[in-house]
């Protein structure tokens, strides 16, 4: 699942457990910016089923949660970019 519009300061461990009241999480990855390690406000969590995983998006989509309107949807794969290296 995507999960968008995160507080700075939410960590993996608070998303394992917010998300783990409706099931197993097998992954949470909290997105954060390589050059100065804050987090960019997203993440993404795996859970070990679909039916966990859409109780996790009925239960906390538009959510409060830290003063911020929680977005928890379906993560879509990265559309391929074409390969424009030029040598």
């Amino acid at each position: 699942m995507y999960v968008s519009n995160l507080s700075f300061h939410t960590a993996d461990e608070d998303l394992r457990k917010m998300f783990g009241q409706f099931g197993n999480v097998s992954s949470v990855k909290v997105i954060v910016d390589r050059e100065t390690g804050r987090s960019r406000g997203f993440a993404f969590v795996e859970m070990d089923s679909d039916e966990e995983a859409n109780a996790a998006i009925k239960g906390l989509n538009n959510k409060d949660i830290e003063g911020r309107t929680l977005s928890v949807a379906v993560a879509r794969e990265k559309p391929s970019r074409p390969d424009n290296k030029r040598w």
